[in-house]
């Protein structure tokens, strides 16, 4: 059974100069890989074309409202991590959509949409539960 897992971001230089690189357990690295999954769209990954999610989608969408954006979201979210994350059973997506008002200068005050996202699930090799949340900002995405 593998207990130790490669912490992100790599540092490649520990790699060339034969160096011990940083580690991490299970439920750090599956976090680090849901993150990877969540800041990737599709097609950046060039040797997986589905590794990614939609978020880069809507980046831009200020138009929809927020109920099809969570949908959206969540939909995406959920079928990229069932499908790229195989350490985790019984996934669950839920996302909550925000808006939040930021203060500039002059008074001048900008309002971002916040992404709340918690999944839950169950590590497969040890049986216990899992739970991950990221915050974004999107239009333009930000964390």
């Amino acid at each position: 059974m593998i207990t130790s897992f490669y912490t992100l971001p790599l540092q490649t230089k520990k790699f060339v100069d034969n160096d011990e690189i940083d580690q991490c357990g299970i439920k750090k690295s599956i976090s680090n890989f849901i993150h990877l999954i969540t800041t990737s769209h599709f097609g950046e990954c060039a040797f997986d074309e589905t590794f990614g999610c939609s978020i880069w989608n809507v980046d831009f969408d200020n138009l929809t409202n927020n109920n099809k954006l969570r949908d959206i979201i969540t939909d995406s979210l959920f079928e990229s991590i069932t499908l790229q994350e195989r350490r985790l059973k019984n996934v669950s997506v839920d996302v909550i959509i925000e808006q939040e008002e930021f203060k500039g200068e002059k008074n001048l005050n900008r309002v971002k949409k916040r992404v709340n996202i918690r999944i839950k699930g169950t590590i497969r090799q040890t049986n216990e539960p899992f739970i991950s949340t990221e915050r974004f900002y999107i239009a333009p995405l930000s964390y």
